[in-house]
C-alpha cells in the first residue's frame, strides 16, 4: 500500500472543556491510560496511516515534547506552527508535501470509525471532500407549543427528540481543495464547504453506523472516559 497521510488538527484552546484545559491541552486530556490524541494517532497506526502531521499553536511545545518525531508509536510525525489562530481548514496551506490525497481530522473525537476504508472510499470515488458523518439526537429540554396564527394551541410536543447528520470533525480532502483556502487568513471548514458548493464541486459525505464523540464538553469528556474504559477493544485493536 502506498504512503498514507494524515493531518490532525489540534492547535485549538479546548475553551468548552474548561477548567481542565487550563492547564493541558485538550489533545493531551487522558480517557483511561492514554491521552485521546495518542489513541487517535494508535488508530491510525493500525489503519496503515504512516506519516502523521499535528497542527499545533496553544501549548505546541508540550504537544511536541509528548509526540516528538512518533519513533515509539511506530510512525512519523511532523508538525504545522501554527502562529496564530488559523480555524480549522486554513492550517492545510501551511504544509507544503501534501500528497494527493490525505486525512484530516480533529484531535478531540473518540470513534471506532475504519480510517482506512474511509481514505480508500474517497480515492476510489475520486471526491475533492469527503465528510465523515453521524446521525445525533438532540433532545429538547423543554415542552414544545405548536400553535396557529391565532396563537391557539393545536399541538404539544414533551421534550422531543430531533435527530440531526452531523459532521465528525473527520475528512479526507484532495489537494484541489488547497486552491480554494486562501492563505494566512482564519477560514475553517464551514467557509470551505460553502464555497465548494459556490464553485460547483460540493463535498461528499459518508455515513458512519458505529461509534462517536466530540470529547469537546466536560459531560462528554467523562462519557468518553467511560466508554472507552468500559469498550477498549473497538478503540485499540
Amino acid at each position: 500500500m502506498c504512503s498514507m497521510r494524515a493531518v490532525i488538527l489540534a492547535g485549538g484552546k479546548g475553551t468548552r472543556l474548561r477548567p481542565y484545559t487550563l492547564v493541558l491541552p485538550k489533545p493531551l486530556m487522558p480517557i483511561g491510560e492514554f491521552s485521546i490524541l495518542e489513541v487517535i494517532i494508535r488508530q491510525l497506526k493500525y489503519h496503515s496511516f504512516d506519516h502523521i502531521t499535528l497542527s499545533v499553536n496553544h501549548q505546541a511545545e508540550l504537544i511536541k515534547a509528548f509526540f516528538g518525531d512518533g519513533e515509539r508509536f511506530g510512525v512519523r510525525i511532523d508538525y504545522c506552527i501554527e502562529d496564530k489562530p488559523l480555524s480549522t481548514m486554513a492550517p492545510l496551506r501551511l504544509i507544503n508535501d501534501l500528497p494527493d490525497n490525505f486525512l484530516v481530522m480533529n484531535g478531540d473525537v473518540l470513534t471506532d470509525l475504519n480510517f482506512s476504508s474511509f481514505y480508500k472510499h474517497h480515492v476510489q470515488e475520486e471526491n475533492i471532500f469527503t465528510i465523515s458523518s453521524y446521525f445525533r439526537e438532540h433532545i429538547n429540554d423543554y415542552g414544545v407549543l405548536i400553535t396557529d396564527k391565532d396563537k391557539k394551541l393545536i399541538d404539544f410536543k414533551e421534550k422531543p427528540h430531533t435527530r440531526f447528520e452531523v459532521s465528525m470533525g473527520i475528512y479526507m480532502g484532495n489537494k484541489k481543495i488547497l486552491n480554494t483556502i486562501p492563505e494566512d487568513t482564519y477560514y475553517g471548514f464551514d467557509n470551505l464547504m460553502l464555497d465548494l458548493i459556490k464553485k460547483g464541486t460540493p463535498a461528499s459525505v459518508r455515513i458512519h453506523d458505529g461509534y462517536w464523540l466530540d470529547i469537546g464538553r466536560p459531560d462528554d469528556y467523562h462519557i468518553a472516559i467511560e466508554k472507552f474504559e468500559d469498550k477498549k477493544e473497538i478503540f485499540l485493536k
